[in-house]
């Protein structure tokens, strides 16, 4: 038993910790929950056991060129990985999706510059702002993973939007099981990305 324990102690410790950074808006701050109950929060829960801490850098209101101008304090905390999951507001707000496009690019590359791992988690246009911005909304999100080399999920909110019993009475904000839900989803995302991190030297 002695030495089954010593065994998973040195195993333990020569698993290097890694730290997720979720850079995002009101969906990924967890807004009319408690943080705990926030997707980043339930991805700590599922992978607190291999060492690895999950910051929630969410913002209410957020625009992606909101998360560019706090990206440099956020980068501080010198994760191993970020999740990009902004561009709801920009879509709300009827924004460029050149903007977007600029926003995203800069970020993607100032995070890899900073030695970290990206995901981009995607987001899509409401049809009310018409087909032509809905495709070019909807494209960015692609072409910036390809010309970054960034991982990419495709929708956040994947399963999720439009359902009433997902979300909170507002129809756009994920209640405590949709968070579940998108937490489910970023996490066979995510997983792939730590790999490295926790090679064996």
């Amino acid at each position: 038993m002695l030495r089954t324990l010593l065994l998973l102690t040195v195993l333990l410790v020569q698993v290097p910790a890694a730290t997720v950074l979720c850079l995002g808006d009101s969906l990924t701050a967890g807004y009319g929950l408690s943080e705990t109950e926030a997707w980043p929060a339930r991805i700590q829960e599922a992978l607190a056991a291999r060492g690895v801490t999950v910051l929630n850098a969410g913002r209410s209101g957020d625009t992606s060129a909101g998360g560019r101008q706090r990206l440099a304090w956020s980068l501080k905390a010198k994760p191993d990985v970020v999740i990009v999951a902004l561009g709801g507001n920009d879509a709300l707000r009827g924004l460029p999706a050149t903007d977007l496009e600029a926003n995203l690019m800069a970020i993607v590359r100032a995070c890899q510059q900073a030695g970290a791992r990206v995901l981009i988690a995607g987001m899509r246009a409401p049809t009310s702002l018409g087909a032509e911005y809905g495709r070019a909304f909807d494209a960015v999100y692609p072409r910036v993973a390809a010309a970054t080399g960034a991982a990419l999920l495709p929708f956040l909110l994947e399963g999720v939007a439009l359902d009433p019993s997902l979300n909170l009475a507002d129809g756009i904000h994920p209640n405590g099981e949709g968070h579940r839900r998108v937490a489910a989803l970023v996490l066979p995302a995510l997983t792939p990305l730590l790999e490295p991190v926790h090679a064996a030297p």
